[in-house]
């Protein structure tokens, strides 16, 4: 296990979120490290079938919600549709955290 993935499974486990700087700043990694690091992990979850634990991550300025990039992996992915719209995409995140959340009992 990484350490990115053992962060993640350990926010998890408290059922918390952590801003993209955040996150970088506690792996002493770049932001452009980490994103490509989160997509990886995205392909590595959809081909598992799990929830996305890169849903965990939040933008500074993003009211909560994963950056654009992660949408747009999620539909390209196929686990987004397409035109979804941001009531939507808040509604993908609040259930893939919940199914994390669930997990990590």
């Amino acid at each position: 296990m990484s350490l990115l993935e053992a962060r993640l499974s350990d926010l998890a486990t408290r059922r918390e979120t952590i801003t993209y700087g955040s996150l970088a700043r506690d792996l002493a990694v770049r932001i452009a490290v980490l994103t490509a690091e989160l997509e990886r992990l995205m392909d590595d979850d959809a081909a598992m079938r799990q929830p996305f634990r890169a849903a965990l991550c939040a933008g500074r300025l993003s009211d909560g919600q994963p950056a654009r990039g992660f949408f747009q992996k999620a539909m390209a992915l196929g686990r987004l549709g397409a035109h979804a719209t941001p009531a939507e995409q808040a509604a993908f995140v609040a259930a893939e955290r919940a199914a994390l959340f669930s997990a990590a009992r």
